[in-house]
């Protein structure tokens, strides 16, 4: 029996990669009061079986510059501990087999450069010259990026825990988490078969198992284990030590060298799950069996590329499981559910390439109740209530794993486990041709075809099928009216004595106002970065209600109530589903309101920025003016059951007057328009009011504090790092979709959070952050002459700073 610590500060559980990367992290920042629980023996779970390439870019600058933290510390941990790594810096290729796949290869080569990350487009001849032993017949072109590298899963892991034993972390292999104990919805030990451990923090970090010990936490952990299959080859002449890791996409299949020979696996179209009842069993140091006849279409595919493969001797066959999620991105962060719980796992089988920085990211967030940067991307709640089943984690995590070498086309949308989550008017819309999207298992329409247009995406890097049916609904909101079902909306009730005195100090605005009143506002944390972007109304002296994205559900719920301050009778209820969401919006859209409702709806009786309570076609209806399109409009609130006829109500009344239903893709079209934000795209955490054009939203002319107050007031003693700047591309032929490449006088100095195509102003339009270490202001942004690029190609761009449309409110107050 292992001698077992009665308490730890922190405890870890899972010695595979990422545990003890997060124990070494720990260790790093001079915590020695750790605990790390492996039931079997270090890596003995999915890492040891791990195939271990690594690369670095992804869509995310944050997630890029994390895996980039990881190539960092590989290259210099041999040194530090003593033991072999098998890191080798030896570059990763990446092929393009068709036209479509090379311009996604462009777009990522200039994400690439967007981000600082090094990369090269090579002819296929180039590619060989590189890599001898493949045929490029097929091949258009290639992306080489060379800080890319490959490394011996079990020599990294053990080399990370090694590092964390000598700065003083404990590790203890053979013990068996068998439950954790939590009061008051607050984690406080661990229990073994070897004994009880209170701790002050429990680090989840179990691989497969996540999901099975995050439940003895009453935390849900989104991911189920998924069979992974490869080979490795005998020696094969023309094999050398410096060749680069090569994924074909096209052909579904990725290589590394190994002692000479190759490794060679893939992702198939038809992927297999693993312990569809729960990985609850012990799996140590062990394999599935073979299934050749699955992986048999992934090797022909191979021997099309590389034809020493059909005469290559097979040294091993692997076929392991490992954790995967429901949208192919790795879990990280504090748990939402129970406080002092915090979770690592679901690597998607790139755990050998996140672990390093994967490790620093939860060891300091684990330390410092935050993490190092924005990682909105693989935070844990970016999740909702729909992956709380495990058969919808599943069927819509074998099709993310069917789609992990599929095109990444602009614009896609997952079909597994739909529909789900529906609003009242799902198949009203649906018969008038809405085509939807899907967010947190909601069913949201996303534009409408008409008569004789194909009721589906067609999904292409090019403008797609939906852009003429988009431009319609723009056009309708801008010179008649439109209606928007938003109820997918997260809604939150803030109630409570001190109802007033938890938001005040929660809210950047001022939102102690009268009953009545709206607020646009952010909330903040300690270093002033922007933590959610919503609308607060108070609706009574003890009541307020809250209006957020869906996306942002759990995220935005677990920040309000993690930091309404102790002592407070202030309490925080989701009620999402209380109220479907009518959005009334456009010029006619008072005419229309007018003719279903007898309260007065005037400019003087009900202005912007006020909440009223009204009846609209005999229902009850929490009625909000305001806008995220703008235009002059409502969003009308309605108790569920009287959804429908609200709707019916409001279409009849609108017919004279050209009302028309509208998608989240205009919306999205409206409000870039209009300059308005959306956070985890130009805004988050790493950006600040100031730095995001939104000085004018935060109350720091009054003497009310609140979270955030301090770091603000001494940015604004120093020069901005960063200003956000909008930018205009004349020719309508460009697609700006994101993370194009900003340059300002010749010089990289950003790029794109989000890009699209503003129809009333006929050209495209961007959002993105101008850099300068010495320091950025209006006039600085003004004064430059930009450029963007666009698939390694440069356009011309204009800035703004005042949004091109409506700059002056005229039509939203109107």
């Amino acid at each position: 029996m292992t001698d077992l610590p009665s308490s730890a500060k922190i405890v870890i559980i899972g010695g595979g990669i990422i545990g003890a990367s997060t124990a070494y992290h720990l260790a790093k920042m001079g915590l020695t009061d750790v605990l790390l629980l492996e039931r079997g023996q270090l890596t003995s779970g999915s890492t040891w079986h791990a195939a271990g390439l690594v690369g670095q870019l992804r869509t995310s600058a944050n997630i890029t510059q994390l895996l980039g933290y990881s190539v960092a510390l590989y290259e210099k941990l041999e040194a530090e501990t003593g033991l072999a790594t098998g890191w080798k810096k030896n570059g990763g290729l990446r092929l393009a087999c068709n036209a479509e796949r090379w311009i996604e290869v462009k777009r990522q080569a200039t994400t690439a450069k967007s981000f600082g990350l090094e990369m090269h487009l090579l002819t296929p001849k180039e590619a060989q010259d590189l890599w001898p032993l493949m045929q490029v017949d097929d091949v258009v072109g290639a992306a080489f990026l060379p800080t890319d590298g490959q490394a011996s899963p079990s020599d990294i892991a053990q080399s990370l825990a090694k590092g964390a034993r000598m700065g003083g972390v404990t590790i203890r292999e053979g013990v068996t988490v068998t439950g954790i104990e939590v009061v008051d919805g607050t984690a406080k030990a661990v229990l073994t078969d070897q004994g009880r451990v209170a701790a002050d923090s429990i680090v989840i970090c179990a691989g497969q198992w996540s999901r099975e010990v995050g439940r003895m936490a009453g935390v849900n952990v989104p991911l189920v284990s998924m069979q992974h299959q490869y080979l490795i080859t005998e020696r094969i002449e023309g094999v050398t030590s410096g060749l680069p890791t090569l994924r074909d996409p096209d052909r579904l299949t990725y290589w590394k060298e190994e002692v000479g020979g190759l490794v060679m696996g893939g992702y198939e179209p038809n992927p297999k799950p693993w312990a569809n009842t729960g990985a609850t069993q012990p799996f140590a140091f062990q394999l599935l069996e073979n299934d050749l006849d699955h992986f048999e279409p992934l090797m022909e595919q191979a021997i099309g590329r590389v034809p020493a493969m059909q005469t290559a001797g097979i040294k091993s066959f692997i076929n392991g499981p490992e954790s995967f999620t429901p949208d192919g991105n790795f879990i990280l962060g504090a748990a939402p559910e129970t406080k002092g719980v915090f979770v690592g796992c679901g690597f998607n089988a790139f755990g050998i390439a996140s672990g390093g920085g994967a490790g620093m990211a939860l060891a300091e967030w684990v330390a410092r109740g935050e993490p190092p940067y924005d990682l909105w991307a693989v935070d844990i709640r970016r999740f909702g209530k729909n992956t709380l089943d495990t058969g919808w984690v599943r069927a819509r995590t074998m099709e993310a794993y069917a789609k992990h070498y599929t095109m990444a086309w602009p614009f896609e949308e997952h079909q597994s486990g739909r529909p789900l989550r529906r609003s009242p008017l799902y198949d009203r819309l649906r018969a008038q041709g809405a085509v939807f999207g899907e967010k947190l298992g909601w069913e949201r329409p996303n534009w409408f075809a008409a008569a004789g247009e194909e009721a589906r995406d067609i999904y292409s890097y090019g403008r797609q099928n939906w852009f003429a049916a988009v431009g319609r609904e723009h056009q309708a909101c801008r010179e008649r009216s439109v209606i928007f079902d938003q109820t997918s909306f997260a809604k939150f009730a803030v109630t409570g004595r001190d109802a007033e005195a938890a938001l005040s100090w929660l809210c950047a605005n001022d939102v102690a106002r009268k009953p009545g009143s709206l607020v646009y506002t952010q909330m903040l944390n300690a270093k002033g970065g922007i933590e959610a972007d919503l609308t607060v109304s108070r609706l009574a002296p003890d009541a307020y209600y809250i209006v957020t994205g869906t996306g942002f559900a759990t995220h935005d719920l677990d920040w309000i109530a993690r930091n309404i301050p102790a002592g407070l009778d202030a309490r925080v209820a989701d009620v999402t589903s209380q109220n479907a969401v009518l959005v009334l919006m456009g010029p006619r859209s008072r005419d229309i309101l007018s003719a279903v409702s007898e309260d007065d709806v005037s400019n003087a009786a009900f202005p912007f920025g006020s909440v009223r309570r009204l009846r609209v076609a005999g229902a009850p209806v929490l009625a909000l003016r305001v806008t995220y399109v703008g235009e002059l409009g409502w969003e009308l609130h309605v108790p569920t059951e009287f959804a429908v006829s609200v709707y019916e109500a409001l279409t009849a009344a609108g017919a004279p007057h050209g009302l028309a239903n509208a998608g989240y893709r205009a919306i999205e079209s409206l409000r870039l328009e209009k300059g308005y934000r959306a956070w985890g795209a130009e805004i988050g955490p790493d950006h600040t009011p100031d730095m995001a054009g939104l000085s004018w939203a935060v109350k720091l002319k009054k003497d009310i504090p609140f979270l955030g107050r301090e770091a603000l007031e001494a940015q604004r003693r120093k020069p901005l790092p960063r200003l956000m700047a909008g930018f205009l591309v004349d020719d309508p032929d460009v697609v700006l979709l994101g993370r194009e490449t900003i340059y300002r006088d010749g010089r990289r100095c950003g790029w794109l959070a989000s890009g699209g195509f503003g129809y009333t102003l006929g050209k495209g339009v961007g959002y993105g952050y101008v850099r300068d270490p010495a320091g950025v202001d209006a006039d600085y942004v003004l004064a430059g002459r930009y450029e963007l690029e666009v698939a390694t190609e440069r356009v011309p761009a204009t800035v703004f700073l005042a949004p091109p449309y409506d700059p002056g409110m005229a039509r939203v107050k109107s």
